[in-house]
């Protein structure tokens, strides 16, 4: 009874939650606070002021990146310019609704990020704006694109991410900016050397960054439960064979802020908006951002980032840093990392306010009552000191210049270790090794080390973390049967259950797999490894699991030719035609040389591949999952692949559309609100 009790009353919060977020239009945009406040700091020019407010009261457009790791990326994006702008977007409209034309964001690279100038309630007013926004949500589910405010782009932007990189998203959830990253990282390479953990402190939130991270199918993440205040080092082997602190080459701090440059999408802002928040969430954002610094390695570099206007949360912190850092920090010139970017450099002066918008100089101006929120660093230095860290190196992204919401990015290089580090700690420990309240992840292997006391559990347990070796039971049928090079890490794959029939296996890259082995038992991890291989038992078959279509970028490299079929256009469209609840298609209707080839394959899983000529920068390469019967075959996919693969060859989609009209539009609005209205990572985040 409890149990039921307790869950009535959680799905009661959720429903009125949900019904709040329906009356935005009943709050006034404003705040005579907000105004003093921001008039005072010199947010912008004056005579742009009323430009900035203006903005500010209306909705977000909508903007969408295209998914550069993937094959197809360049296909994708010549065929929404096609097909998607110029039939749909340029449909005779009503008079006097917005101009629709879609614009590239001039910043981002290879005209993978666009915008467009309708919002949400704009899209539901045409039917033919509603296909565009069904294929969004349709190409968002699969991971092909995603839907991302604009200026949310810009911090993994200013990271830098390479391959060979080790990554740390300090604040990671819903995942918007961890999908990028994965992007960046995967650039050209299906496994790459470097890897990202993705952490974030709210369990639940945690399990919404998984499932927004895996769309993109990488063996290269690892995601972990922490307060990023707290968070414990992460132990790996040392060149000498013993153990030492994994330092990062770039770490993305996306701090919790009071949210204000996310007024266009969370209107609930404008009437709990008070001077005194940036007041309170200061210490906070400071101590994540400190712990980042303390876990980058020299010569690595951190991005400092908020969705807030607020300079308190803004210049305060990073000059905070700087000042503590003793040059060993510095700020990165950002300025011509952006082609087309228009924003405001970081500000050298600002005037701290509490409730009561008393505006404070300096800290010996503010009454002694308050002496316990203010604090000194929270106020400007000398304009010769702020010159000298090259605080204007800082970028603020303001609305009205580019139709976007309110960002502030700074990029810091770490030049040599922090002063509070000693030669130890920076090479093996630090002060914030262990969190209590975190659990720790289970591992078979033990710990080299004897074992530690386990720490109170707190929170969901995980399952626990299973490695293949040699002698798996399983493996050699595997091994066989896809005819695996000997260069695919065995023990890099993995399943969740220790005992019983393994349902999925996964792979994790080398180095994600190490710090799983070397840390089990201190960091609570929450998910890794893309799914690989997926129990399929039949009789007619050898082998007891056949390929995932998740797993397939990553295992495609050591699979041997005995099981990849290539097929003509003509065949992929005929497989892919046919719908999930009819009968398979019969190999006989295939090209002749593709029967053959079947034939040699023999019954289960395989893989089809198809490559576009003539070889051009958007031609298709395509790697499917199929099975194989005794007188059919079908690829096994998701319906949204099914229905994206058949976009991009040009076949009829209409079957797939009609059965997408019948899905409520009210929970077509929900998907999207899970993926846009968090992705700031501002109101309600707590660290």
């Amino acid at each position: 009874m409890k149990r039921n009790k307790k869950h009535s009353k959680k799905k009661t919060e959720r429903s009125y939650s949900e019904r709040g977020r329906t009356n935005y239009e009943f709050i006034v945009p404003e705040s005579a606070n907000f105004d003093a406040y921001y008039k005072i700091q010199n947010i912008c020019p004056p005579e742009e002021w009323d430009a900035f407010k203006k903005c500010l009261q209306n909705h977000l457009p909508t903007t969408f990146r295209i998914t550069d790791s993937k094959f197809e990326a360049k296909a994708l994006r010549d065929l929404i310019q096609g097909q998607y702008f110029k039939n749909i977007l340029n449909a005779k409209k009503e008079e006097g609704s917005p101009n629709p034309e879609p614009v590239p964001l001039p910043w981002y690279p290879d005209n993978l990020a666009w915008q467009i100038q309708l919002t949400r309630t704009d899209i539901r007013k045409s039917e033919e704006l509603m296909k565009l926004h069904k294929f969004l949500i349709s190409e968002t589910e699969s991971g092909n694109i995603s839907r991302q405010e604009a200026v949310s782009m810009i911090p993994p932007l200013a990271l830098d991410v390479k391959p060979h990189h080790t990554v740390l998203d300090m604040c990671a959830a819903p995942g918007s900016k961890t999908a990028q990253l994965i992007e960046y990282l995967h650039k050209g390479n299906r496994i790459p050397e470097g890897m990202i953990v993705a952490n974030d402190v709210s369990n639940s939130r945690c399990y919404m960054l998984v499932h927004q991270a895996m769309r993109l199918s990488s063996a290269n993440i690892l995601f972990t439960n922490h307060d990023a205040s707290r968070m414990p080092n992460f132990m790996v082997t040392s060149k000498d064979g013993g153990e030492e602190i994994l330092k990062f080459d770039r770490i993305l701090c996306d701090v919790p802020c009071s949210g204000d440059g996310t007024l266009r999408k969370n209107a609930d802002i404008w009437p709990k908006w008070t001077a005194s928040s940036g007041i309170h969430i200061h210490n906070v954002q400071f101590r994540i951002a400190k712990r980042g610094c303390e876990m980058l390695k020299v010569g690595g570099r951190l991005v400092y980032s908020t969705c807030s206007f607020n300079p308190v949360e803004n210049e305060a912190v990073v000059m905070r840093l700087l000042t503590e850092a003793k040059n060993s920090l510095k700020l990165v010139d950002l300025s011509s990392s952006f082609p087309g970017l228009k924003y405001q450099k970081g500000m050298k002066t600002w005037t701290p306010m509490w409730k009561e918008m008393v505006p404070y100089k300096k800290f010996e101006d503010v009454p002694e009552k308050y002496h316990s929120f203010f604090r000194p660093y929270m106020f400007p230095p000398s304009e010769e000191v702020a010159s000298g860290y090259n605080i204007d190196r800082c970028i603020r992204i303001l609305p009205h210049h580019q139709d976007t919401g309110g960002f502030f990015v700074a990029a810091l290089e770490k030049v040599d270790n922090l002063p509070w580090e000693s030669s130890k700690q920076a090479n093996n420990t630090t002060a914030a090794e262990a969190d209590a309240e975190d659990s720790p992840s289970e591992a078979v292997e033990p710990a080299k080390e004897p074992a530690k006391k386990r720490q109170r559990f707190s929170g969901y347990r995980e399952d626990p973390f299973v490695f293949f070796t040699e002698d798996e039971p399983v493996w050699q049928k595997i091994r066989d049967y896809f005819d695996l090079s000997s260069d695919l890490p065995v023990n890099c794959l993995l399943t969740r259950c220790k005992e019983g029939k393994k349902k999925n296996i996964y792979l994790t890259s080398p180095k994600v797999r190490e710090i799983i082995m070397k840390n089990a038992d201190r960091i609570k991890i929450i998910n890794s490894g893309v799914k690989t291989f997926a129990r399929c038992d039949n009789k007619e078959t050898i082998c007891p699991f056949r390929i995932a279509q998740e797993g397939l970028y990553s295992i495609f490299p050591y699979v041997g030719q005995k099981r990849i079929v290539r097929v003509t256009k003509q065949d992929l469209l005929l497989m892919l035609s046919v719908h999930n609840t009819e009968k398979a298609l019969e190999i006989a209707k295939l090209d002749p040389k593709t029967q053959e080839k079947m034939k040699s394959v023999g019954q289960g899983s395989c893989i089809i591949i198809y490559d576009e000529e003539p070889v051009t920068e958007s031609s298709l390469h395509l790697e499917l999952v199929c099975w194989i019967g005794v007188v059919s075959a079908r690829p096994y996919l998701h319906k949204n692949e099914i229905i994206h693969y058949l976009r991009l060859l040009g076949g009829d989609t209409s079957m797939f559309e009609k059965l997408e009209n019948n899905r409520d539009q009210d929970e077509d609005g929900k998907t999207e609100s899970d993926v846009t209205s968090m992705e700031c990572d501002a109101v309600g985040k707590n660290n």
